[in-house]
């Protein structure tokens, strides 16, 4: 089978039955590539916190409509995006398999829905990792209040704007060219104005659109000066939509179809086209290079930050990661307890699955990720790395010490009042789970790896693997140490 078979069955694998209750759609745009971004990753595959760009999209979509309808459309690395959203419910994934601009992108997506006779369709970029629910939800609110066919998002450039490349939003002034008053027409979309083609504009010839009947005038400067763009993000009637969308022309330099070309389509059938623009303006950014994704990374972490800075301690706002599935563990701890006295150090990064507990201290680099459970007064030394795999489970009891540089992976239970010692590496696997009892104390180089370990136990440079190591009393009744023990060495004919 030819690769495109391979996405297409995928595609169906993967896509679930619509909800026919729900006549609400988003159609996510996630066919991008990484060439801009000069990565061999899909674009929607680079993260903002930990979650990949589209799926953050998703999440607010079905976050702020219940039941919502979505239809992902994959292009570039198809059957890696898919994979990372799998079968969700409500969801089709469209495949575009040539990228022939966003216009396109849309026709391929509004194939997937069938038997609908109205409703509402929205368009999101799959690289606006920063939009949220608050945004998708008061979007869609002013898009029914409004009783517009055609809504556009829209953003307001904040900087200069000689640096402002995006493409304007032209809307109907107050009165036209002669003078006379828009009524009702006023505020309504045009079109889109790209910059370079109003830098193409004459300085003293004013530039005149029709619109209803009338004609309206613009000066070079106030189009340049206009600070209102395309975020790329529409909501639209699904009647017109669809009798509109297999219309537009791919009649451009580039030979595309572009979904902005619907705005001018719609104001010639007379349909109405109205903008909005949102209250925060980083929701609308998209990305196309490294260094404006790293932009939306410290927005996302000072976003996280504001909402934590007063109930945990986090030693560099501007160097940790904690999870948001975590942020919001510790939100409903705060309600709980109120005083959770957790410290996170510089550097430090914590994974989704994590659960914390009170008077937890993670100091400089702490790497902690998979089902990591901490009990109560637990203290993590720096550059400690804590993991396990997504079916383990690695849990640290009260009281328990975790000093310099130790690496502790997998499945491992850790008993109470016990202190893990620098550079120690601790080690369970699934068939052989490590298993340490309660106020036992581990130093030195050791090495330990599937051992049932018990309580009171001191161990000191060893190594074990696979063995059951006893608490075992001497002459005097104190428990005996274990130091130095070694296992016997296989291949030792290769050294010399």
């Amino acid at each position: 089978m030819n690769k495109n078979g391979d996405i297409t069955n995928t595609a169906n694998e993967l896509s679930s039955e619509f909800n026919n209750k729900v006549n609400e759609f988003a159609i996510i745009l996630a066919a991008g590539h990484g060439k801009r971004i000069k990565s061999n990753r899909s674009k929607m595959l680079h993260q903002i916190w930990g979650v990949p760009t589209f799926q953050r999209v998703y999440k607010a979509c079905i976050s702020a409509v219940k039941n919502i309808n979505t239809v992902i459309v994959v292009g570039i690395k198809a059957i890696d995006v898919m994979n990372v959203l799998g079968m969700v419910k409500n969801n089709s994934f469209a495949y575009q398999a040539e990228q022939n601009g966003t216009g396109h992108a849309v026709q391929v997506a509004l194939k997937n829905i069938k038997n609908v006779k109205d409703g509402i369709v929205y368009v999101f970029p799959g690289d606006m990792g920063l939009i949220d629910k608050e945004t998708v939800a008061k979007f869609r609110s002013d898009f029914k209040k409004s009783k517009s066919d055609m809504m556009v998002l829209t953003g307001i450039f904040e900087g200069n704007a000689e640096d402002n490349n995006y493409g304007r939003i032209i809307r109907v002034k107050e009165t036209d060219a002669v003078g006379k008053s828009s009524g009702k027409d006023e505020g309504k979309v045009i079109r889109i104005m790209e910059h370079k083609d109003i830098l193409a504009l004459k300085e003293n010839k004013p530039y005149v659109i029709s619109y209803n009947g009338k004609k309206y005038s613009y000066t070079k400067a106030e189009l340049i000066n206009n600070n209102e763009f395309n975020s790329g993000v529409y909501a639209f009637k699904y009647k017109p939509l669809v009798k509109l969308i297999n219309k537009i022309s791919s009649n451009n330099a580039q030979n595309e179809i572009y979904i902005t070309d619907l705005i001018e389509m719609f104001n010639r059938s007379g349909y109405s086209v109205s903008a909005i623009s949102p209250e925060e303006q980083h929701v609308v950014m998209g990305f196309n290079n490294k260094s404006v994704l790293k932009e939306m990374e410290a927005i996302a972490r000072k976003k996280v930050y504001e909402r934590l800075k007063d109930i945990i301690e986090i030693d560099d706002p501007d160097d940790f990661f904690i999870h948001e599935k975590v942020v919001e563990d510790i939100l409903k701890m705060d309600k709980k307890y109120n005083l959770l006295d957790i410290n996170i150090g510089k550097g430090v990064h914590i994974g989704k699955d994590v659960k914390l507990n009170l008077n937890l201290t993670t100091l400089k680099n702490v790497f902690i990720d998979g089902n990591v459970v901490f009990g109560e007064n637990v203290t993590v030394a720096p550059n400690v790395h804590l993991s396990c795999f997504p079916n383990q489970t690695l849990k640290i009891g009260n009281n328990v010490q975790i000093l310099w540089g130790d690496i502790i992976k997998g499945n491992i239970v850790i008993g109470n009042n016990s202190r893990i010692e620098s550079s120690v590496n601790l080690t369970g696997s699934d068939d052989f789970p490590l298993r340490i009892g309660k106020n036992v104390l581990i130093k030195g180089t050791s090495y330990i790896f599937g051992c049932t370990i018990e309580d009171n136990l001191f161990i000191e440079h060893s190594v074990l693997v696979k063995r059951k190591v006893k608490a075992i009393k001497n002459d005097k009744g104190e428990i005996q140490p274990v130091r130095y023990f070694v296992p016997e060495s296989e291949g030792e004919s290769s050294i010399e």
